[in-house]
């Protein structure tokens, strides 16, 4: 006989497996290629589409260097183009040609909270698609090498490796709280919280965002 309790997990793995299913239309992959040629490619990155109209969010550190390429969920492979960078912040801003895209949903990361359940999704380590959870550990600051002096940023203990980079950190609810990034250093996963996010590319975008 199935217990009330085991009915709950189910129905909670359930949700965030759709959940995740959602997201994931909306996380790219990112190809560096130095020489210029499009295979094989030098590196890779997660990339965040964050508007229908081509627009996608990644770390600086994965888009500044080297042709870029982006792989959407369905295969596609599009040519992108580096429209801005801030290395304080470790965000860039790319534009595709392919209209219409899935954008993600932003949310407000002022209201996190410590032990909040999160996911963090990208291609660690090539494997596309990977999603790894943890709860936010800590609401911090971290000191930067530019006019900012300091940030905003976002701990947790949910685990990344090469190829995280770029790619969301979401809330239960699938909403984008952070861009993950692995530039910084520490003993615990950071994240670029999303309304430094939403700032930056207002600076950049204009109305458009």
């Amino acid at each position: 006989m199935t217990t009330a309790p085991a009915l709950l997990n189910d129905r909670m793995a359930e949700m965030l497996g759709e959940t995740v299913r959602r997201v994931q239309r909306s996380v790219v992959t990112i190809q560096i290629n130095g020489n210029g040629q499009s295979t094989p490619p030098d590196g890779f990155g997660a990339g965040i589409i964050w508007h229908p109209e081509g627009v996608i969010l990644t770390n600086r550190h994965v888009a500044a260097h080297g042709k870029l390429s982006v792989r959407l969920s369905n295969g596609t492979q599009l040519a992108a183009r580096l429209i801005d960078q801030d290395p304080e912040i470790d965000l860039a801003v790319l534009l595709v040609e392919h209209l219409p895209l899935p954008p993600a949903q932003i949310a407000d990361s002022h209201l996190l909270r410590v032990g909040e359940l999160v996911l963090a999704l990208g291609h660690p380590w090539g494997v596309t698609g990977a999603v790894t959870s943890g709860v936010i550990s800590a609401l911090t600051t971290a000191s930067t090498h530019g006019k900012r002096g300091r940030i905003d940023i976002i701990r947790t203990d949910a685990s990344l490796a090469p190829g995280s980079s770029g790619g969301p950190l979401i809330n239960a609810a699938g909403a984008v709280v952070g861009i993950n990034t692995l530039i910084i250093g520490g003993d615990q996963s950071l994240a670029i919280p999303s309304h430094i996010a939403v700032e930056y590319l207002r600076q950049v975008l204009g109305s458009k965002i």
